[in-house]
Protein backbone atom coordinates (compact mmCIF):
# COMPACT_ATOMS: atom_id res chain seq x y z
CA UNK A 1 0.00 0.00 0.00
CA UNK A 2 0.71 4.01 -0.80
CA UNK A 3 1.18 6.98 1.49
CA UNK A 4 1.00 10.17 0.23
CA UNK A 5 2.22 12.96 1.90
CA UNK A 6 1.01 16.12 0.68
CA UNK A 7 1.91 19.47 1.59
CA UNK A 8 0.45 23.31 1.26
CA UNK A 9 3.65 24.63 2.10
CA UNK A 10 4.87 27.47 -0.20
CA UNK A 11 7.89 28.70 0.82
CA UNK A 12 11.42 26.16 2.46
CA UNK A 13 11.97 25.56 4.80
CA UNK A 14 8.90 24.54 6.08
CA UNK A 15 7.43 23.92 9.51
CA UNK A 16 4.05 22.02 7.47
CA UNK A 17 6.36 20.02 5.56
CA UNK A 18 8.03 18.91 8.55
CA UNK A 19 5.06 17.54 10.38
CA UNK A 20 3.97 15.47 6.98
CA UNK A 21 7.23 14.19 6.38
CA UNK A 22 6.70 13.04 10.31
CA UNK A 23 3.56 11.57 10.00
CA UNK A 24 4.53 9.94 6.50
CA UNK A 25 7.79 8.56 7.99
CA UNK A 26 5.79 7.08 11.17
CA UNK A 27 3.04 5.51 9.10
CA UNK A 28 5.35 3.99 6.29
CA UNK A 29 7.84 2.59 9.17
CA UNK A 30 5.36 1.39 11.55
CA UNK A 31 2.66 -0.46 8.90
CA UNK A 32 5.40 -1.17 6.20
CA UNK A 33 3.85 1.40 3.28
CA UNK A 34 5.54 2.79 0.67
CA UNK A 35 5.83 6.07 0.95
CA UNK A 36 6.72 9.35 -1.00
CA UNK A 37 5.95 13.38 0.17
CA UNK A 38 5.10 15.83 -2.22
CA UNK A 39 5.45 20.27 -1.44
CA UNK A 40 3.65 22.55 -2.96
CA UNK A 41 6.64 24.41 -3.17
CA UNK A 42 7.54 22.03 -5.64
CA UNK A 43 4.96 21.14 -7.09
CA UNK A 44 2.37 24.40 -7.54
CA UNK A 45 4.65 25.97 -10.10
CA UNK A 46 3.75 22.56 -12.05
CA UNK A 47 -0.44 22.79 -11.59
CA UNK A 48 -0.78 26.31 -12.41
CA UNK A 49 0.08 25.53 -15.57
CA UNK A 50 -3.25 24.07 -16.39
CA UNK A 51 -6.29 25.31 -14.64
CA UNK A 52 -8.29 21.82 -15.71
CA UNK A 53 -7.17 18.59 -15.70
CA UNK A 54 -7.37 18.37 -19.64
CA UNK A 55 -4.72 20.72 -20.06
CA UNK A 56 -1.81 18.61 -17.14
CA UNK A 57 1.14 18.37 -19.49
CA UNK A 58 3.25 15.20 -18.07
CA UNK A 59 4.70 16.60 -14.85
CA UNK A 60 1.34 17.68 -13.58
CA UNK A 61 -0.71 14.61 -14.57
CA UNK A 62 2.15 12.41 -12.74
CA UNK A 63 1.39 14.59 -10.02
CA UNK A 64 -2.38 14.01 -9.72
CA UNK A 65 -1.87 10.65 -11.02
CA UNK A 66 0.31 10.00 -7.72
CA UNK A 67 -3.03 11.63 -5.60
CA UNK A 68 -5.18 9.73 -6.89
CA UNK A 69 -3.59 6.07 -6.83
CA UNK A 70 -2.38 6.44 -2.78
CA UNK A 71 -4.30 4.61 -0.51
CA UNK A 72 -3.64 6.80 2.50
CA UNK A 73 -3.35 10.84 1.86
CA UNK A 74 -1.26 13.14 4.66
CA UNK A 75 -2.38 16.16 3.92
CA UNK A 76 -1.17 19.32 5.28
CA UNK A 77 -1.28 23.06 5.00
CA UNK A 78 -0.14 26.16 6.89
CA UNK A 79 -3.12 28.48 7.94
CA UNK A 80 -3.41 31.40 5.07
CA UNK A 81 -5.95 34.13 5.74
CA UNK A 82 -8.22 31.69 8.23
CA UNK A 83 -8.27 28.58 5.26
CA UNK A 84 -5.36 26.05 3.41
CA UNK A 85 -3.07 27.50 0.90
CA UNK A 86 -4.68 28.31 -2.10
CA UNK A 87 -1.85 26.54 -4.34
CA UNK A 88 -3.45 22.98 -2.15
CA UNK A 89 -6.64 24.05 -3.20
CA UNK A 90 -5.77 24.22 -7.07
CA UNK A 91 -4.46 20.52 -6.49
CA UNK A 92 -7.55 19.27 -5.23
CA UNK A 93 -9.41 20.78 -8.04
CA UNK A 94 -7.37 19.08 -10.66
CA UNK A 95 -7.97 15.59 -8.78
CA UNK A 96 -10.88 13.33 -10.25
CA UNK A 97 -14.02 14.32 -8.25
CA UNK A 98 -14.44 10.08 -7.50
CA UNK A 99 -10.86 9.02 -7.21
CA UNK A 100 -10.46 9.34 -3.11
CA UNK A 101 -13.77 7.66 -2.10
CA UNK A 102 -13.08 5.63 0.93
CA UNK A 103 -9.10 6.68 1.11
CA UNK A 104 -8.04 7.01 4.45
CA UNK A 105 -6.76 10.68 5.16
CA UNK A 106 -4.89 12.46 7.90
CA UNK A 107 -5.42 16.07 8.25
CA UNK A 108 -2.39 18.05 9.84
CA UNK A 109 -1.83 22.12 10.04
CA UNK A 110 0.38 25.01 11.34
CA UNK A 111 -0.67 28.30 11.95
CA UNK A 112 0.61 31.00 14.71
CA UNK A 113 -1.95 30.72 17.19
CA UNK A 114 -2.94 27.80 18.79
CA UNK A 115 -6.86 29.12 17.87
CA UNK A 116 -6.07 28.40 13.82
CA UNK A 117 -6.16 25.09 14.83
CA UNK A 118 -10.03 25.19 14.27
CA UNK A 119 -8.85 25.36 10.13
CA UNK A 120 -8.78 21.62 10.32
CA UNK A 121 -12.49 21.51 11.10
CA UNK A 122 -13.57 23.80 9.28
CA UNK A 123 -11.94 23.90 6.34
CA UNK A 124 -9.51 20.86 4.92
CA UNK A 125 -12.07 17.82 6.72
CA UNK A 126 -15.38 19.59 4.64
CA UNK A 127 -13.07 19.55 2.08
CA UNK A 128 -12.31 15.65 2.44
CA UNK A 129 -15.70 15.10 2.98
CA UNK A 130 -16.69 16.04 -1.12
CA UNK A 131 -14.26 13.22 -1.88
CA UNK A 132 -16.08 11.01 0.30
CA UNK A 133 -13.06 10.35 2.00
CA UNK A 134 -12.59 9.19 5.28
CA UNK A 135 -10.65 11.56 7.42
CA UNK A 136 -9.33 10.01 10.55
CA UNK A 137 -10.50 11.20 13.76
CA UNK A 138 -7.04 12.88 15.19
CA UNK A 139 -5.58 15.87 13.42
CA UNK A 140 -2.27 16.98 13.80
CA UNK A 141 -2.13 20.87 14.23
CA UNK A 142 1.15 22.42 15.38
CA UNK A 143 2.69 26.47 16.60
CA UNK A 144 5.54 27.68 15.80
CA UNK A 145 6.42 27.22 19.45
CA UNK A 146 6.56 23.21 18.66
CA UNK A 147 10.19 23.35 16.40
CA UNK A 148 13.23 24.18 16.53
CA UNK A 149 14.86 25.02 13.35
CA UNK A 150 12.31 23.32 11.86
CA UNK A 151 11.99 20.13 13.83
CA UNK A 152 9.46 19.41 15.79
CA UNK A 153 9.95 19.43 19.79
CA UNK A 154 6.61 19.19 21.40
CA UNK A 155 5.75 16.02 22.57
CA UNK A 156 2.52 16.88 22.48
CA UNK A 157 2.49 16.57 18.90
CA UNK A 158 4.40 13.73 18.79
CA UNK A 159 1.70 12.09 20.54
CA UNK A 160 -1.15 13.27 18.15
CA UNK A 161 1.13 11.69 15.38
CA UNK A 162 1.50 8.44 17.29
CA UNK A 163 -2.40 8.54 17.79
CA UNK A 164 -3.61 9.27 14.08
CA UNK A 165 -0.81 6.57 12.93
CA UNK A 166 -2.98 4.03 15.59
CA UNK A 167 -5.80 5.16 14.40
CA UNK A 168 -4.57 4.58 10.67
CA UNK A 169 -3.77 0.90 11.80
CA UNK A 170 -7.11 -0.04 12.90
CA UNK A 171 -8.83 1.36 9.30
CA UNK A 172 -6.24 -0.44 7.03
CA UNK A 173 -7.06 -3.95 5.59
CA UNK A 174 -6.33 -6.49 7.80
CA UNK A 175 -3.85 -7.88 5.27
CA UNK A 176 -1.78 -4.90 5.53
CA UNK A 177 -1.82 -4.71 9.01
CA UNK A 178 -0.75 -8.26 9.44
CA UNK A 179 2.10 -7.85 7.26
CA UNK A 180 2.71 -5.01 9.46
CA UNK A 181 2.56 -7.15 12.61
CA UNK A 182 5.29 -9.64 11.37
CA UNK A 183 7.75 -6.68 10.12
CA UNK A 184 7.72 -5.78 13.95
CA UNK A 185 7.81 -9.27 15.09
CA UNK A 186 4.41 -9.35 15.96
CA UNK A 187 2.55 -12.78 16.17
CA UNK A 188 -1.48 -12.18 14.90
CA UNK A 189 -3.37 -12.63 18.35
CA UNK A 190 -4.88 -15.89 16.68
CA UNK A 191 -1.80 -17.46 16.05
CA UNK A 192 -0.29 -16.58 19.39
CA UNK A 193 -3.60 -17.51 21.01
CA UNK A 194 -3.00 -21.35 19.51
CA UNK A 195 0.60 -21.31 20.04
Amino acid sequence: MKILGLSGNVKQPSRTASVVEAVVVAAASKLGLESRTIELFDAAPILFRALRSDQLDAAGRAIIDAVEAADVLVVGSPVYRASYAGALKHLFDLVDYRALTGKRVILAATGGTPLHGLMIEHQLRPLFGFFNALTLPTAIYATEIDFANYEITSPAVRERIERAVSELAQVLPVSNNAAADRAHGNRPAAVAASA
